[in-house]
């Protein structure tokens, strides 16, 4: 465990991906999905309600952060037309068994199997961006995931006791961000594909 007020940090690492990334959105550079985004800032907002009720503390600001910014992406994604990433057949059934997890999670009295219902709701949510960032990591900018697995990982560390309410949320974020991360930087998809790309900063 290393000192909560690490936290803080955690939060300006989100502050700083989330900037960059709804600075390429408004630019045209990212294409955010917004089935995922959607989920995502609604699944934040629910998921530091729960950490609240939980006593979670300070950790539970990072959880807040992670409804914010996928919020302002959301919305940052209606002021640039070219920031828009077409929704297909997949996304609706991906962000369909997102929601149906989450009706699920606020119905089910058990607290372990709905905060495990609700985490398999937001890795639901982000299966249409896997696919985009499988499909076309061009249209990704990758900084947000790389640092978000960072922040979740500094927010998990922070916690005085680890709890299934406090770990498993941000110990997700952790795992999927930097599958993301690496499918994005690697631009994995279109070389199993035999793809040529142009080349571009890792980090852009």
């Amino acid at each position: 465990m290393i000192d909560p007020r690490f936290v803080y940090l955690a939060l300006a690492l989100a502050g700083i991906g989330g900037f960059s990334y709804i600075r390429d959105t408004l630019r045209g550079v990212t294409s955010p999905n917004r089935v995922s985004w959607s989920l995502w800032g609604l699944e934040g907002v629910l998921a530091f309600g729960v950490e609240v009720q939980q006593h979670v503390g300070l950790a539970s600001w990072m959880t807040l952060m992670l409804g914010l910014i996928p919020c302002a992406v959301v919305i940052a994604s209606f002021r640039n037309s070219h920031a828009v990433w077409k929704i297909g057949v997949f996304d609706v059934v991906c962000g369909s068994v997102s929601l149906a997890g989450l009706i699920f999670w606020a119905f089910v009295n058990e607290p372990t199997i709905a905060i495990v219902a609700f985490v398999c709701a937001d890795q639901a949510a982000g299966l249409p961006t896997l696919r985009k960032s499988w499909l076309a990591p061009s249209t990704e900018s990758p900084r947000i995931f790389v640092l978000g697995c960072l922040n979740c990982a500094i927010t998990v560390m922070t916690l005085k006791v680890f709890t299934t309410a406090g770990v498993l949320f941000p110990g997700a974020i952790v795992i999927s961000d930097f599958v993301l991360a690496m499918l994005i930087l690697s631009r994995l998809g279109p070389r199993v594909r035999g793809e040529l790309t142009p080349a571009v900063s890792p980090l852009n």
